[in-house]
Order: structure tokens, then sequence, then C-alpha cells
């Protein structure tokens, strides 16, 4: 078994007026790196003395977080992946959240020109989860860590949304930058183990 925490990047200008960022490679703010150390301040309470592996999305806005983590964890970045990329919004990148809805409607039923299907989003999810953990077990054979994702907040809540059977995120609630969510990997099951750093019964 492996435990994976999955960590939203660090805010963007993009994130603070609420632009649609998307496959659009925004870098992070100086308050995204504060969430970054934040994040890693954080995740080495969780872990105690336990060194993680950390690994990233190849946007440059995850990248860097992960950096900011992996370094105060003292540790390196390993590696990054595509895979693990945020969904790609198509037309409505770069759009504000009041144009996307004048356009499109509701966030969670509109059919946007270009981009990613959810149920696809998901199920690429998925798959870029497991690829990151047999990299990780075979990169740190024998023994297992924890492993620490940098991702983004629609692939974020795809699998929160695959592992609580629906149950969580809430309806209408934005994932916050640099929040961490930790789950165990059991041969093919994910089971969610805290919700933004609290714990699930």
């Amino acid at each position: 078994m492996t435990t994976i925490i999955l960590v939203r990047h660090g805010e963007t200008d993009w994130n603070r007026d609420r632009r649609i960022q998307g496959r659009t490679d925004i870098p992070l703010n100086d308050r995204g790196r504060q969430q970054a150390r934040d994040a890693a301040a954080a995740l080495r309470a969780q872990l105690g003395d336990v060194d993680p592996l950390v690994v990233s999305s190849d946007l440059s806005r995850a990248r860097e977080t992960a950096e900011i983590i992996a370094h105060g964890l003292g540790v390196e970045l390993t590696r990054e992946y595509v895979e693990l990329r945020e969904r790609a919004y198509g037309d409505a990148e770069g759009l504000d959240t009041a144009e996307f809805f004048a356009r499109w409607g509701d966030w969670y039923t509109a059919e946007v020109p270009g981009a990613e299907a959810r149920d696809d989003l998901r199920r690429r999810a998925i798959d870029a989860l497991q690829l990151v953990v047999r990299d990780a077990r075979r990169d740190a054979a024998p023994a297992s860590p924890p492993v620490v994702i940098v991702s983004h907040g629609a692939l974020i809540r795809e699998v929160i949304l695959h592992a609580t059977a629906g149950e969580l995120p809430p309806v209408g609630e934005r994932l916050a930058n640099g929040a961490s969510f930790t789950f165990l990997l059991e041969r093919e099951r994910l089971s969610m183990r805290t919700y933004a750093g609290s714990a699930l019964r």
C-alpha cells in the first residue's frame, strides 16, 4: 500500500482574479509561493521524520509549488508528469467566472467547446496516480515512502469524488490553493484519509 498526498498548487494571478487557467501555463505569485511554504510546514508536521517522494504536474505553477515543498522537506523534486496537468478548458481558458456563466451556464453541467470531458479527466487522473505510484515503488524499492503529488484543482476534485463515491467535495466548494488531501492506495482501491488536513472517519 502507498500513501498519496495530493496538494493543489499555490495561487497565481489568474486564481486571484478568478480566471480559468486550464492548460494555460501561469506562474505562481508571491502569495502562492507562501502557500507552498506553508504546505511544506504542514506536510512536515503530518509526516514527522518520514521523507516522501515529491512529484508534480509539468505546468510551472505546480512544478514551482513542488520545488518549494521539496526544499522545505529536505528532499528533491523527483519527477514531473504531463498526465497530472489540469483539465483542458478549451474556449473557456482565460475567461473570468462571470463570463463563463454568462456563456455556458452552470459550472458542473456546461459543455464548453474544446474542453476535456469530466469522465475523461477522472480516468486520466486515476491512471496518473497508478503511474506515479508504480514509478515511486520502483524508484524507492524496497522502501515504500509516501508520495506527495502537486497537481491542480479540477484533477484533484475528480480524485476526491472517485475515492468518496461522490460524497466530497461539497457542490460549489472551491479547493483552496495549497490545500492537501491524503489517500491510501491498496492495489486498485483508493480510499481517502484526510480532507484539507482534517481526518475522515
